[in-house]
């Protein structure tokens, strides 16, 4: 068994941290995975990986390993794709990932993308902010959908690409209406919005502390009725009564489009956040990511974000 194999399996541990769930993933038993992780322990002479009862962790010449071993497949994935496609046929596998807020724009980012380039195989995540940033950096993803404004102490090994500004907007329940479309209402402040029973994200994710920090800025300590750590809760959340919530344009346009809302813009003041595409730092870049990055910085894709990053209807 060569090198490439093992080196897959161990990055697989590394995503599931389960070795029987690892080599599920691997398509093969866990003691063959086992197996294979130790001939490789064994083949340097060192120990990679804190055994217990289950696993554990890597050692710290195991995490040396495992990163060497990201570096490594990432370029046989991309001797892969320029030996076996083209410029105008990429053929080949792209992981992404991207924020909750942004995963109805990923998601119709991937689905165009592989329409256009139909050999291009899409895995696409829902990570938290600094997953997104630690994911790139090891190479576990080729590209994310995040804040921009993050990534400025790491712009010696991250770059972004502009993609759209995210504003947000006071999302309730419309009275004695029928189910539409989302309407968008009058502007209102923050202030106002605070006044409200409010459903939010939970403090874990980034896109609350953007929410914190504005009504911090006017004086007003928030204290939501509700939490959450899914986007698709807010939504239900609202829908259910007398729940208000703040969201980003984005999950208003693809999320609550189906149900009896208005979506009022936030002002006083008026925030908006860069949303890019996070990327490595690097001049060789897969035939596949090229393509991705192309796409993303077409006309085509623009005219498509301007109708979905936010824009509502009046």
């Amino acid at each position: 068994m060569n090198h490439l194999v093992w080196f897959r399996y161990l990055i697989a541990l590394d995503e599931y941290k389960h070795f029987s769930r690892a080599a599920d993933a691997c398509n093969i038993t866990q003691p063959a995975l086992s197996n294979a992780l130790k001939a490789l322990e064994e083949s340097y002479g060192i120990s990679i990986i804190n055994r217990g009862r289950s696993f554990i962790g890597f050692t710290d010449e195991g995490q040396t390993v495992l990163e060497s071993a990201r570096r490594i497949m990432r370029e046989h994935e991309t001797l892969q794709q320029e030996i076996k496609s083209t410029d105008a046929e990429p053929t080949g596998h792209l992981s992404i990932g991207a924020i909750p807020t942004a995963i109805p724009i990923a998601g119709r980012f991937a689905a165009f993308l592989q329409a256009k380039h139909p050999s291009i195989r899409i895995e696409l995540k829902s990570v938290s902010s600094q997953g997104l940033e630690t994911g790139v950096e090891n190479g576990s993803l080729e590209m994310g959908l995040g804040y921009a404004t993050r990534i400025t102490n790491r712009a010696h090994q991250l770059t972004a690409v502009h993609q759209y500004n995210e504003h947000y907007y006071l999302v309730r329940k419309r009275k004695n209406a029928e189910p539409k479309q989302v309407l968008k209402g009058s502007p209102i402040t923050w202030l106002d919005a605070s006044k409200y029973q409010l459903c939010l994200l939970s403090k874990a994710m980034y896109n609350r502390h953007i929410i914190d920090q504005t009504f911090n800025d006017i004086g007003v300590t928030l204290k939501p009725v509700m939490e959450t750590n899914s986007i698709f809760t807010l939504g239900i959340a609202v829908t259910a009564g007398a729940i208000a919530s703040i969201m980003p344009g984005a999950l208003v346009d693809q999320v609550l489009h189906d149900h009896s809302i208005d979506a009022h813009p936030l002002v006083a003041p008026h925030i908006a956040t860069d949303i890019s595409w996070i990327l490595l730092k690097t001049d060789r870049r897969s035939r596949v990511l090229r393509a991705a990055l192309a796409f993303a910085q077409s006309t085509e894709w623009a005219k498509m974000l301007h109708q979905h990053s936010g824009a509502l209807e009046a």
